[in-house]
């Protein structure tokens, strides 16, 4: 954790199209370019907006990834991600500021994946590696 504002991402930002039917309400998704997730803090210091991604070249040929954790009871249904036009999966959450939070995507229903931009890895029951953000 840390409150320092120039932590945050301050990266080139591009709009990015929705893969999916285009919705006439929602506006164009605009995130920085760059790999991993982005943590921004709020000015309270107590929440931090995180947007996972999963890039590419983890999801070639998926038709669907839900990222699954701490922050959602490691439900497999509650939070799935949006395929971009360039292939990656990306989903923004408002977290808890001062926290770990294990998690890891599910890929088409059956396969487990960790994000490889984690801020670190934890052995799980399973003999997996969960990855961990640290907001």
């Amino acid at each position: 954790y840390t409150d320092d504002l120039n932590y945050i991402i301050h990266e080139e930002t591009k709009n990015i199209a929705w893969s999916e039917p285009a919705d006439p309400n929602r506006k164009s998704l605009t995130i920085p370019n760059k790999l991993g997730f982005i943590k921004q803090y709020h000015k309270s210091g107590t929440r931090c907006t995180v947007t996972f991604r999963l890039i590419r070249e983890m999801a070639k040929n998926i038709r669907n990834v839900t990222i699954v954790g701490d922050f959602n009871n490691w439900d497999i249904f509650k939070s799935p991600m949006t395929r971009l036009e360039n292939g990656d999966f990306v989903i923004t959450m408002e977290l808890d500021s001062k926290r770990e939070y294990r998690f890891r995507y599910l890929i088409d229903g059956h396969r487990w994946e960790s994000d490889w931009y984690a801020d670190r890895f934890v052995s799980n029951d399973y003999g997996f590696k969960d990855s961990v953000v640290i907001v």
